[in-house]
């Protein structure tokens, strides 16, 4: 506490914010679940856990089920995972691969008028090793999904806070 203290008062440039007024008349925030156009079941709740997640980590926007009750609406869809080999050894095994998610998103005002998101801050990719074992790859993968909606949510409030700045 005394170097939180210390901080504030040497003026470095540290404030304190509010969340709530960086998203001006905004304050509730309904994420549908996307559709999933990918082969891989599930990810769509991975998507729509992170975009959650990153609402209530901001602190902005407090997360409601009704898309009635919310001023914003998230809605999409996660479009097809590509997953390439990045690395492989001399005997021709992949010791790497590389993941890319894209997600298409819209977020609607309670009138219907659409608010712009950054499209290109949508898409993603990240590596992750293989192994001989094939439920260590799974888990290196299911873990670079994470990553990887993870980055994409912290892009599309990004995109929102600035669009809905006062």
């Amino acid at each position: 506490m005394g170097l939180l203290a210390a901080l504030v008062s040497a003026g470095c440039g540290y404030q304190f914010a509010t969340g709530a007024g960086s998203m001006g008349d905004v304050h509730f925030v309904a994420i549908e679940t996307p559709a999933n156009d990918s082969f891989d079941p599930g990810i769509e709740f991975t998507v729509a856990r992170a975009l959650r997640r990153e609402a209530m980590r901001r602190g902005a926007l407090r997360v409601v089920e009704d898309s009635d009750a919310a001023d914003l609406v998230l809605s999409g869809r996660v479009l097809p995972i590509v997953t390439t080999g990045t690395s492989v050894s001399s005997v021709v095994l992949t010791l790497e691969y590389e993941i890319r998610m894209q997600v298409l998103l819209e977020a609607r005002y309670r009138d219907g008028r659409e608010l712009p998101i950054d499209r290109l801050g949508l898409a993603e990719t990240e590596r992750y090793l293989a192994s001989a074992d094939l439920e260590v790859t799974r888990k290196n993968r299911e873990e670079a999904l994470r990553l990887v909606a993870s980055a994409i949510a912290t892009r599309v409030y990004d995109s929102l806070a600035a669009g809905l700045a006062p």
